[in-house]
């Protein structure tokens, strides 16, 4: 299956993408992700304040084939968290670039951001996956 992967996204090996807004920055879980986990039944995140640091677990996100772990792409302090996806996880399933992101952070370390993948590059790893 093909996939889109928007220009304006950095992608991490562990499949989250970041996108830049501001002095914010948006956080989700890539379609190819999504694809991979199949039937979205429950997700769960961070309280608002929470502070991540790169690489580590922020939640889970369960489906009816498997429960996974989602870690953070970059460091930063959770500002928003999407309570749409929390209430109906199939949101995440249905738009998971779009009304399905996960977070809002506000990044302690921004560099963190040029470290990720672009999107041809990360569309050449999940087509070779």
């Amino acid at each position: 299956m093909a996939f889109d992967f928007p220009d304006q996204f950095r992608f991490a090996d562990s499949h989250e993408y970041v996108r830049q807004e501001a002095e914010f920055v948006r956080v989700g879980l890539s379609a190819y992700a999504v694809d991979q986990l199949g039937d979205i039944v429950f997700v769960d995140l961070p309280e608002l304040g929470s502070a991540l640091s790169r690489g580590t677990s922020f939640g889970t996100v369960e489906s009816v084939k498997a429960v996974e772990e989602m870690y953070a792409p970059i460091t930063g302090e959770v500002v928003q968290r999407n309570e749409a996806v929390l209430a109906n996880p199939e949101e995440l399933q249905n738009d998971p670039h779009g009304e399905g992101w996960l977070l809002l952070i506000r990044p302690s370390e921004p560099s963190q951001i040029e470290e990720l993948m672009d999107s041809a590059t990360y569309s050449a790893k999940v087509a070779a996956a």
